[in-house]
Parts: structure tokens; C-alpha cells; sequence
């Protein structure tokens, strides 16, 4: 079971998708260097949570820190506490943003136990480090 931790509180009782995504930089200068290296990427925190407003919940990082750079640590395996060569863990900073559509509210739905969520998109400051010890 993956634990997401932002800021050094875990959000994964929160979170129902979870993942990091890269792809070409949107930068407008692009050097040799990096040209050769295969261009510039950019690095982003992906996930989709639930809905609750809510002190201290990862909805309220989004509504009261937008702008915010924090640290975000993703355990693929689970709540082990130790990064091993076969269980690394990754470690990036991270700029809260409000996403692009919902943030509050949707459609009705006759569940008792359905919540709303939102998706997000939070960019990393530099490529995520994976951490083997």
C-alpha cells in the first residue's frame, strides 16, 4: 500500500491515486547541454483525493497554502520506515497548487458512503529523488 507524507504529515487515508509524472518543460530556453541530455523535464506530484474541508486535511493545504513549496515523500511499498535498495521511497519538494476544475462540490449521488474528490497536480521544484537507505 503506497503512504503519501506532505509536509511531514501522512495524507494516505485521504488519497485514492497517487503517482509522479514527467514530461517535456514548457521552459522557454533550452541549453546544449540540456538538449543533449534529451531536453528538460518536468516533474509533477499526481493524485486524487477526497473533499474535506476540514482543518489539516490535504483539501486544506490546497485551499490555505496554494503557492506553498513543501516536502512530499512517497513510499510505493507501504509504511516501511527504512528506504531499502528494494523498497526506495521518493523524496521532492513540491508547490501546492488549486487544480484545474472541482476543488468543492459535485454531483448527487444515492451512496451513503460516496465522497467528493478532486484531483490535483503539484509541481516538483527538481526531479524526485529516489532514496535506497
Amino acid at each position: 500500500m503506497l503512504t503519501l507524507t506532505i509536509g511531514g504529515d501522512e495524507y494516505t487515508a485521504q488519497v485514492s491515486d497517487c503517482r509522479i509524472t514527467a514530461g517535456d518543460s514548457d521552459g522557454g530556453f533550452l541549453s546544449f547541454a540540456a538538449a543533449a541530455g534529451g531536453g528538460s523535464r518536468d516533474y509533477n506530484l499526481a493524485f486524487t483525493a477526497v473533499q474535506d474541508p476540514a482543518a489539516d486535511t490535504i483539501w486544506d493545504l490546497v485551499w490555505t497554502q496554494a503557492g506553498s513549496t513543501v516536502a512530499a515523500v512517497i513510499k510505493p511499498n507501504g509504511g516501511d520506515t527504512t528506504a531499502t535498495p528494494t523498497q526506495p521511497h521518493f523524496t521532492g519538494n513540491v508547490v501546492i497548487s488549486e487544480p484545474d476544475g472541482d476543488l468543492l462540490g459535485g454531483e448527487a449521488n444515492t451512496s451513503a458512503t460516496a465522497r467528493f474528490t478532486f484531483a490535483a497536480q503539484w509541481t516538483y521544484t527538481a526531479k524526485p529523488i529516489r532514496v535506497t537507505s
